[in-house]
């Protein structure tokens, strides 16, 4: 390969001209080729195990209240009244024999029923369970390197 050029300044040749030479110097490039493998470089054991946890949790609890109204009736009534609803309040006819010189029922009392849904709050303790993991790593051959439990997240 020839690296000398010879170059005229003009593009007529005459002898008196003065000829440059020029030097090229060839620019060469390396390129690299990467592989990759997998290769075991160590193993993991996992454990878990479980642990009591004591935690206080509020547990909503409902709760019905009745209230019991007596109200004075005392009224003859010719048969037996039947228990009714008067609104959201049960009523329940309560009735006596009394002796005359007849038998009549007398509606002595009526027992007025109530309900209300009452929530209230309370704390239990509770024993629950939670699974902790460990994940230890065991070194594979000598040029892996060794990782510990620190390495493994």
């Amino acid at each position: 390969m020839n690296n000398k050029q010879v170059i005229n300044s003009n593009s007529e040749n005459t002898p008196n001209e003065r000829q440059e030479s020029v030097n090229i110097i060839p620019v060469i490039e390396e390129t690299a080729t990467i592989e990759k493998r997998v290769v075991e470089s160590g193993k993991v054991r996992i454990s878990k195990h479980a642990v009591e946890v004591e935690e206080v949790v509020d547990v909503p609890l409902l709760s019905e209240k009745v209230s019991v109204e007596r109200v004075p009736v005392n009224q003859v009534v010719a048969e037996r009244l039947p228990t009714r609803y008067d609104g959201d309040t049960l009523i329940i006819p309560v009735i006596e024999e009394q002796v005359v010189l007849q038998k009549r029922l007398v509606l002595v009392e009526e027992l007025h029923i109530k309900k209300q849904t009452v929530e209230s709050h309370t704390s239990e303790r509770l024993t629950l369970l939670k699974e902790k993991v460990e994940v230890t790593r065991i070194a594979g051959d000598e040029n892996s390197g060794v990782r510990t439990n620190d390495d493994v997240k």
